[in-house]
């Protein structure tokens, strides 16, 4: 889960940088770490209030479902 946590956290860098969006790296991050953000970006839509937020919620949100779903491991 630390893997998944580092991806999340490089594309986050690499998405404030346009050379890093362009990047093989930036694509695969994406690829590996977008299906799971996409069921909480489907969540999100739904509510009006955060679709013309200039953060990514969803992003947000499914890095701390990560990081709680880590730390429910390590207590078992």
């Amino acid at each position: 889960m630390r893997i998944l946590q580092f991806m999340f956290f490089a594309r986050a860098i690499m998405s404030w940088f346009v050379q890093g969006s362009d990047s093989k790296i930036y694509e695969f991050l994406c690829l590996v770490t977008e299906p799971l953000i996409q069921p909480f970006r489907s969540l999100l839509s739904r509510v009006s209030a955060l679709r013309n937020c200039p953060f990514d919620f969803a992003f947000m949100l499914a890095f701390f479902v990560l990081i709680v779903l880590e730390q429910m491991v390590y207590m078992l």
